[in-house]
């Protein structure tokens, strides 16, 4: 799935934040799905040149970053490199989690695209807080300190508690039989004061109501 139309969340002179669909690309894949990517569209919003800040998963939904000049993009992505822009992301795991927790494991990219934890890999740290427990699930507000490949995905399936719906890490996959990634990058806060928030899309919503609030 690809989209057709921008859901745009804000626009200014140096940057634009839109909020993506799960099943569409950021930027062209190495695979051969035809259709505009988000890179596509928003610059056919603009009729100008754009450049990616920040990339999400197919599978994830939410804000994503778009700068409109080479010294925006810069300023944009040495500020994630940084690890100043605070990142929120809601995201629905398969299990019961009974407290809040951290994790702090060094990841590494593989040649597969996988990715998994190594000595040699970059370290990576990801804190998570319960929303709410479900019969079979809990829902979870996450915030990623590092921006690793696949990093929520990785850490949380070393909880022994992996995203809903992923089809990489789980025992079983898709995670939960679920029709796509419960990920969803809800809120950037920038450098300069600039809050964003994306709304969690109906697709992520109606699974999450399918399962029994235990608390």
């Amino acid at each position: 799935m690809t989209p057709q139309t921008l859901q745009i969340i804000h626009e200014d002179a140096s940057l634009i934040a839109v909020n993506k669909p799960s099943g569409s690309l950021v930027i062209p894949g190495r695979g051969k799905e035809t259709g505009p990517t988000l890179l596509d569209l928003v610059g056919q919003h603009t009729n100008a040149k754009v450049f990616t800040v920040h990339r999400l998963d197919r599978g994830a939904s939410g804000l994503v970053l778009f700068a409109k000049d080479a010294n925006a993009h810069r300023s944009l992505s040495m500020a994630f490199e940084s690890r100043i822009i605070r990142k929120l992301y809601r995201v629905l795991v398969q299990g019961s989690l009974t407290k809040d927790g951290k994790v702090d494991k060094e990841l590494k990219e593989y040649a597969s695209g996988r990715v998994g934890f190594s000595g040699d890999g970059k370290p990576s740290s990801t804190s998570y807080r319960i929303l709410e427990r479900l019969n079979g699930a809990t829902l979870l507000e996450v915030e990623p300190a590092t921006g690793r490949r696949h990093q929520i995905r990785v850490h949380m399936f070393t909880t022994g508690h992996p995203v809903m719906g992923d089809e990489l890490y789980g025992e079983t996959r898709p995670v939960g039989g679920v029709p796509r990634l419960m990920l969803h990058a809800l809120s950037l806060e920038l450098p300069n004061g600039l809050k964003l928030r994306a709304p969690v899309p109906e697709d992520f919503t109606s699974i999450v109501k399918k399962y029994v609030i235990i608390r």
